[in-house]
């Protein structure tokens, strides 16, 4: 006699946390009720859960109710309630966010075979729980040089999203609906995620590996393929900036036609965009990241702090010291 086969049932706790990205938690929410729809049972079944078992705020000023506390939560570990996938659902100002029982649980869960999982910025928490250490992990774009300076030993990239094993992150946005196909792809087959995709009304599964943010050729409106090829190599190296004669041997253009190309092209010199996306990355550097002054300095490519410091106030009008000051005055607010 054949054994009857269960059907796959697979439950959540979607962890919230203040000021928690709301799209990127209803589009990692929402397949699963679509799902459950298509298959005609509970296949996917989820709760909400915060610190204290009250509602979170989202960074849109929405409140969202829970089911459980992270007592609670803790209590379930052991029982029939334990969930298959933890998934932290934060957003901005994810930096300040150090609450070591949230850590504990996280690491506990994990320990006990539990998925984990992050939203937006939550490969921040995962990885200040000391669970992404080696690990490949996704985090929103505008997150990366802080996430990288504070967390060197996490494998982190600009990918849409990232699965290494029983952890799941993604760059927020749209990018959760992307990831939370992929694990119903998993679990059952592409007929129902097609099935999900056209009452989304959305056209496909978009690779882990596809662009977080336009392409260069779009963000900035150039169509000039050298300038772009100059931009990316600008990029790749903020830390140790390339000299001009160095990018010009890359390109096989001249000093002079880069400045003519840059001139026409971006209304600028080369060199005073390159401070330019250096002394931007400096500025996510002071705002997401409590690392000293000089040592943002450093992971920008500035040889000294007051050098440093000159060229942050005529671009900005403001010291890098009055940018962290007036951000902590912000948040306090």
């Amino acid at each position: 006699m054949n054994a009857v086969k269960h059907p796959i049932k697979r439950s959540f706790v979607f962890f919230l946390v203040p000021d928690f990205t709301m799209i990127a938690f209803a589009t990692a929410l929402d397949p699963l009720r679509s799902a459950n729809r298509m298959l005609g049972y509970e296949a996917y079944s989820w709760r909400l859960a915060s610190i204290d078992g009250k509602p979170v705020r989202a960074s849109n000023g929405v409140e969202c109710a829970v089911n459980t506390s992270l007592e609670e939560e803790r209590r379930k570990m052991a029982g029939p309630d334990r969930p298959n996938m933890a998934i932290v659902c934060s957003g901005v100002n994810v930096e300040r966010y150090q609450n070591k029982s949230a850590f504990a649980w996280l690491r506990e869960e994990y320990n006990r075979g539990v998925a984990v999982g992050g939203l937006c910025t939550g490969a921040h928490i995962l990885a200040a729980a000391g669970l992404l250490s080696n690990k490949r992990c996704a985090i929103h774009w505008e997150n990366l040089p802080g996430f990288s300076e504070a967390f060197p030993k996490a494998n982190v990239f600009a990918d849409l999203f990232e699965i290494d094993q029983n952890i799941y992150t993604c760059a927020g946005g749209t990018a959760a609906l992307d990831m939370m196909l992929k694990l119903i792809g998993d679990d059952f087959d592409e007929s129902l995620v097609n099935r999900v995709c056209e009452q989304v009304l959305t056209d496909r599964v978009r690779s882990p590996t596809d662009r977080q943010r336009l392409p260069l050729r779009a963000r900035l409106g150039v169509q000039n393929s050298k300038v772009l090829t100059i931009i990316e190599l600008m990029e790749a190296n903020l830390s140790e900036p390339l000299s001009l004669i160095e990018i010009a041997d890359h390109v096989d253009l001249s000093r002079r036609q880069i400045e003519r190309l840059f001139r026409t092209e971006m209304g600028r010199s080369p060199a005073r965009y390159y401070l330019e996306i250096r002394l931007d990355r400096a500025r996510h550097l002071l705002i997401q990241s409590s690392m000293p002054v000089v040592e943002v300095a450093v992971a920008c490519g500035f040889v000294s702090a007051s050098h440093f410091s000159k060229c942050y106030r005529e671009l900005y009008a403001r010291s890098p010291q009055q940018e962290r000051v007036d951000r902590k005055q912000l948040l306090a607010a």
